[in-house]
């Protein structure tokens, strides 16, 4: 087994920052050629060119990019361990990861983090976004300490989490003050043929809507259809479709893209989990989040 150099990954991480050698080598008080050598031996155990040279500037290859994003993590890791032992961590600050689907609402995402910055005990929080599956994975090695999602854990997946329901809200469909005007007369019937701004088929509020949309014979004019919560809503702003949020943000949305209210259903409901691999949180910012959204968000 071949072990990391950090050594070498501190030489990478200092030439990446700087993108050039002899910035670094005045950084380590190394010579560049000491450093070049150094950064060719990190090369042959990675297997792969960490930099192209353009010019007289080394440039990061694709594979330097996700070197570096490794790099950043594991200093800044290092100096917080160093600064924790050596008393200058001011108030003992917590390192909080967050797994954010990347199907849930974003400022869903925003409104359930925020109590964990709130704390009398510091808090650092690192989010990181991506598919329930991945993120669980991550969880499983320790990487990510909750996941928040809009669904339980999927069926099938081999890891031992626990589902803390967060609370449940109805949903709304809004739109541009013109669209909001030609469709609200007659609601939900008036969507028959609406523009509408869906998200993808893999999610769970998309599937929620077929049902809704068939269980009232309504047909949509599809005109869009996103992975992402903001890009949808930011071509919403612009008149060019309706579309369905959580109404537990509805005021931030219509104040934010200045769409309003066409009408609502508590028929569809949209639940939102904390996914740990504790039955008890004991993580104090996460049950942070955990109890606001109960009392205060969903309840």
């Amino acid at each position: 087994m071949s072990y990391l150099n950090y050594g070498h990954l501190r030489y990478f991480w200092a030439v990446a920052r700087h993108g050039s050698l002899l910035k670094a080598s005045r950084e380590l008080h190394l010579t560049p050629q000491t450093i070049s050598s150094q950064l060719r031996i990190l090369e042959e155990n990675l297997g792969e060119n960490l930099f192209d040279r353009v010019g007289r500037r080394l440039v990061l290859t694709e594979a330097g990019r996700v070197a570096l994003r490794f790099a950043d993590e594991i200093f800044s890791l290092g100096q917080e361990l160093t600064n924790t032992f050596a008393g200058r961590q001011i108030g003992h600050t917590r390192r909080l990861v967050i797994g954010v689907a990347n199907v849930l609402p974003k400022l869903v995402a925003e409104r359930l983090i925020s109590p964990a910055l709130q704390l009398d005990e510091p808090v650092r929080v690192l989010c990181r976004e991506a598919g329930v599956d991945s993120l669980l994975a991550e969880m499983a090695l320790n990487r990510v300490d909750v996941v928040l999602t809009d669904t339980p854990t999927p069926p099938g997946v081999k890891i031992h989490a626990f589902n803390h329901l967060l609370g449940s809200c109805g949903v709304v469909f809004v739109a541009s003050a013109e669209l909001m005007h030609r469709y609200q007369k007659g609601f939900p019937y008036s969507l028959h043929a609406a523009p509408f701004l869906l998200p993808t088929e893999d999610t769970t509020l998309r599937h929620s809507l077929d049902q809704w949309f068939s269980k009232h014979e309504i047909l949509p004019k599809i005109v869009g259809e996103f992975q992402n919560s903001a890009l949808l809503k930011a071509f919403g702003q612009t008149a060019t479709g309706i579309f369905a949020i959580p109404s537990v943000i509805e005021d931030e949305v219509i104040r934010q893209y200045m769409v309003a209210t066409l009408g609502r259903t508590n028929e569809i409901t949209e639940k939102f989990y904390a996914i740990t691999t504790e039955k008890r949180i004991r993580h104090s910012a996460i049950a942070a989040i955990c109890n606001n959204a109960r009392s205060g968000l969903f309840g």
